[in-house]
């Protein structure tokens, strides 16, 4: 065991006996790793951002991310009126 050596996780590959399928039905994978860009075999951290980077930036998802604003504003602005917050302070005094 070296000092500065990576620890990677063991990968079982396990087929059934019997089994006359496709693929391994025992595959551990998760639900929306076929819509993601960043699952894959990144090595580096770089490399890690950049694709990070570049899914957050993609074309397809602006439409989302301004509704999520939206939603995100609209649920703080009835949070400070439960609170009784006086919106006035916002105003340009006379």
């Amino acid at each position: 065991m070296g000092i500065l050596k990576r620890r990677t996780n063991k990968k079982f590959d396990y087929q059934p006996r019997y089994y006359k399928g496709e693929g391994n039905p025992y595959k551990i994978g998760h639900k929306f790793d076929e819509f993601r860009t960043t699952v894959g075999d990144n090595k580096g951290i770089k490399d890690k951002f950049k694709s990070a980077y570049e899914e957050l930036n993609s074309k397809e998802k602006k439409g989302s991310n301004k509704l999520l604003l939206i939603i995100i504003a609209i649920l703080v602005f009835i949070f400070l009126y439960i609170i009784d917050f006086d919106l006035t302070i916002f105003k340009k005094p006379f």
